[in-house]
């Protein structure tokens, strides 16, 4: 699990940078624990995933111009896989703070307002996943009966990646906010 800070260095690292009302030690070591397990499964799940639609892409560039035979398939499962993998990807950028933001306030800012600033990035993330966990499983119910028109298959299974994704990235938010890599906004210009 490449990225993900080993159980001692993850405790230090929050203790050097003042991680905001850090939870008891054992409380917060399991939290970190779940969140490298689930940030690392995310992530080699969402490299698998390009693999295979590079794999596919290939696959469909052969079949219609070397055995003049398009795929039927490949173009749909290709949109359909790469859904997964941006939502697989956004976890792992909610936990490494990797998303793009305005970051001046949270750069000038020290001590208790930067705490401040923390919580309510938090607060405002855990809020914004809420809300696509929320309707993504109310879209996948809504779909559940619709198949692919190439492939006979629900197309619940593409949209269940938006409240998988939301709820994945939920862990990768309180992962941050517990142990935050912030290494860009140190060397931020």
């Amino acid at each position: 699990m490449s990225g993900a800070l080993p159980p001692s260095t993850a405790s230090e690292g929050a203790a050097s940078r003042g991680a905001p009302h850090a939870p008891p030690s054992g409380m917060r070591a399991g939290l970190l624990a779940i969140d490298r397990l689930v940030t690392g499964l995310a992530m080699n799940t969402a490299c698998l995933l390009l693999a295979v639609i590079s794999v596919l892409g290939l696959w469909q560039v052969v079949a219609r111009f070397v055995l003049s035979q398009p795929s039927t398939w490949t173009e749909e499962s290709m949109r359909r896989l790469l859904i997964w993998c941006v939502m697989l990807g956004v976890v792992v950028a909610f936990r490494r703070g990797a998303l793009v933001s305005v970051d001046l306030v949270l750069r000038t800012s020290r001590g208790h307002v930067r705490t401040a600033v923390r919580w309510v990035i938090t607060i405002a993330s855990l809020a914004f996943l809420a809300v696509l966990l929320w309707f993504g499983i109310d879209l996948a119910w809504r779909v559940r009966f619709q198949t692919f028109a190439s492939m006979d298959l629900s197309m619940a299974w593409a949209y269940a990646a938006l409240p998988v994704g939301a709820a994945l990235a939920m862990v990768g938010v309180i992962g941050h906010h517990l142990d935050p890599m912030d290494q860009e906004l140190e060397t931020a210009q």
